[in-house]
């Protein structure tokens, strides 16, 4: 299927899935009262419920999908691995080991930006030591493997914090924000993340033509005009904005990144290029439809989204890895 054929059938997902987000709650509103709190301000719940309550949940939950589905999408393009996601450079844990700082040293009841603060502040150092050795004459491989090692690191201070928690409370609080969610977060979550990620995906999609002609291997790549150190830092800027400034206000949430273009690779000509657009829709419509399903499958207690996720990926990683055993055997 042609890539832009696949674009309209995404989209209308993502609207379906957005209005669901929208009219699903614990509070009963019904379909015409939720447009009318909605649009016109209605009653002053329904108001409350959908503008301050909702509006930024399903926001979020679009715009944070997006960033993941593109980035993946970019990511396993760019590293020619179809194991690669967000998580692989890094940036994710390192932007959770800022807000688990931030929890660890008490600044998180200081101000509702302390958390997201923190977390990009994680992500930025991330960014920043990954463009020092992207702008090296440096190879693939060798990004691929400073992102491990900073993710082991990030990994261990957050397991060293934990074990040094003052009290139980804390440790309960950064294990919560650990799994990932989206619940209680406000417009203020939305603006303060918007700007990063419109950034970030700007930088991906602006790298289409480098990530094509990557597939090709380095060398076919520069033999095309393709400046390799000018892709690599636009690539992991694009992606560190994206997925850092999500992690800053959910929390880790992984696997869409990973899924998505797996399922929507053979519905396009496989070029890396051409998967952008739908596995940014994708990730959105697969992250709007696992909150909602957070939401509702155990009514008396709400699931963290970040669990949803990991129950859909970790069986797909799974048998990724099984298939590509049988394929080299």
């Amino acid at each position: 299927m042609n890539a832009s054929r696949l674009i309209l059938p995404l989209s209308v997902a993502v609207a379906v899935l957005f209005a669901a987000s929208l009219l699903i709650g614990p509070a009963a509103l019904g379909l015409a009262a939720g447009v009318d709190g909605l649009l016109s301000g209605g009653g002053e719940a329904a108001a409350i419920i959908m503008r301050e309550v909702r509006l930024p949940r399903a926001l979020l939950a679009a715009l944070v999908g997006f960033g993941l589905g593109l980035s993946g999408a970019a990511l396993q393009g760019f590293l020619r691995n179809p194991l690669a996601e967000p998580g692989i450079i890094g940036v994710s844990a390192t932007a959770s080991l800022g807000a688990v700082i931030v929890f660890y040293s008490g600044l998180a009841g200081a101000s509702m930006l302390a958390l997201p603060a923190g977390a990009m502040t994680g992500a930025l150092v991330a960014v920043v030591v990954l463009l020092a050795i992207a702008a090296g004459n440096t190879t693939t491989l060798t990004l691929i493997l400073a992102g491990i090692a900073l993710s082991s690191l990030a990994g261990a201070f957050t397991s060293l914090a934990l074990n040094l928690s003052p009290n139980p409370f804390a440790s309960y609080e950064i294990i919560f924000w650990l799994l990932g969610s989206i619940k209680d977060r406000s417009m203020v979550h939305v603006w303060i993340s918007l700007p990063p990620m419109l950034i970030g995906w700007a930088l991906i999609l602006a790298s289409a033509r480098a990530l094509d002609a990557l597939s090709f291997g380095e060398e076919a790549a520069q033999s095309l005009g393709i400046d390799l150190m000018r892709a690599r830092i636009m690539l992991v800027a694009g992606v560190a904005l994206a997925v850092g400034a999500g992690v800053a206000v959910t929390g880790a949430i992984g696997f869409v990144g990973l899924v998505v273009p797996h399922l929507l690779r053979p519905l396009t000509d496989r070029m890396p290029s051409r998967l952008l657009v739908p596995s940014g829709l994708g990730g959105a419509a697969l992250l709007l439809a696992a909150d909602i399903a957070a939401r509702t499958i155990v009514p008396a207690k709400e699931l963290n989204v970040g669990v949803m996720t990991a129950l859909i990926g970790a069986p797909f990683f799974l048998w990724l890895v099984t298939r590509s055993r049988r394929g080299i055997a």
